[in-house]
């Protein structure tokens, strides 16, 4: 798995301060044809022989690789500080049930999510495909972060390195700036640190479908569940272009936190530190219903948070039962959350007042 000709601190000390010389690509702007750069090879893609019998695998974008229709996120228990050691039986345990496919974030516990990810990479690297985030929109930054990402994560590359959280058509324009976070991906997939390059959003479709027009990403991670449909909806306004397009499409959000499900008690509405979604209300829908719905969609796999070893155990067992819902049997699940659609879309951008 790992490309052993690759100095990486010699490949990331360099030129940090000085983006504007990098000479990685053409200009990104809107109207100009993307001309890809020299890539060096490393298409050897991870293996997990557990998956096969676990779950239904479906194929993730152009990429060749076969992927588990449910795969972990690196939040919840995983980005906590001081749950490392129930953070790697969780891990240990998703990976020996068959999941093959981990995503995670910088930001996520600021590092305490990929450090605890990273004791379990070091040794089982090769059994699944490894996805981080930078939310730094420029170049230096967005380097600086890669160094953390790696050493934090124990690995010397990364399967996608993804854009984290596009909210406005203002970073788009950022990231694709001659400083710009797109500069330090396409450099870093240049020279073999970085094999795929993805996008990421749970704020505004739009945005999304803009980005994806304007650059070929190999990925894109959409947060979409059983409320989308009710209000900027990613499944009408943005899953059709990345299908369309042959990109490797996660979903994520599934479960909102626990606020969409039925089994979550909303904390005491003056425990809520966050005004604007403060809610009263428990969720209207089941975590098998959430799991399925989201596995029902076109998407390559969905990625979920857990709390605990037992969470992880239940939603592998619902992946290993699941069959495709019907149109009318997803209709009467989008059905159910429309009394909750503000804490089910809490992430989307609400305007003032709304």
């Amino acid at each position: 798995m790992s490309n052993k000709n690759i100095n990486r601190r010699n490949f990331l000390g360099v030129g940090l301060a000085a983006a504007a010389t990098v000479t990685v690509g053409n200009s990104f702007a809107a109207n100009e044809t993307y001309k890809p750069i020299p890539v060096k090879k490393n298409d050897e893609n991870p293996f997990n022989p557990i998956t096969y019998s676990a779950m239904p695998t479906r194929s993730f974008g152009k990429t060749g690789y076969k992927v588990g229709v449910l795969s972990l996120g690196g939040q919840a228990t995983l980005e906590i500080k001081g749950r490392e050691a129930e953070s790697e039986k969780i891990i240990n345990r998703a990976i020996d049930l068959g999941v093959n496919y981990i995503d995670t974030a910088a930001s996520y516990g600021r590092g305490v999510s990929q450090l605890n990810i990273g004791r379990v990479m070091k040794t089982r690297r090769s059994e699944v495909w490894l996805s981080t985030k930078t939310h730094d929109r420029t170049y230096d930054g967005s380097m600086r972060l890669l160094e953390e990402s790696l050493t934090n994560l124990q690995t010397d590359h990364l399967d996608t390195w993804q854009l984290h959280n596009i909210k406005t058509q203002d970073q788009v324009d950022q990231i694709f700036t001659n400083d710009g976070a797109m500069k330090a991906m396409e450099k870093a997939k240049s020279e073999g640190m970085v094999r795929k390059i993805g996008i990421t959003g749970h704020y505004e479709p739009l945005v999304l479908l803009e980005a994806i027009k304007r650059y070929p990403f190999d990925s894109i991670l959409m947060a979409v569940n059983a409320a989308d449909v009710h209000y900027l909806s990613f499944k009408n306004y943005l899953l059709p272009e990345a299908q369309r397009q042959g990109i490797a499409i996660i979903s994520m959000k599934i479960a909102t936190r626990g606020r969409i499900l039925s089994s979550w008690t909303p904390p005491p509405l003056e425990e809520q530190t966050d005004e604007r979604n403060r809610t009263p209300l428990s969720g209207t829908v089941s975590i098998k219903e959430a799991l399925t719905y989201n596995m029902s969609l076109p998407v390559s796999t969905s990625i979920i948070g857990v709390d605990s070893v037992a969470q992880i155990e239940e939603n592998v067992k619902i992946a290993s039962e699941f069959s495709p819902l019907s149109t009318a049997q997803m209709e009467d699940i989008e059905f159910k959350t429309l009394p909750i659609v503000r804490q089910g879309l809490y992430f989307r951008r609400w305007d003032v007042g709304a």
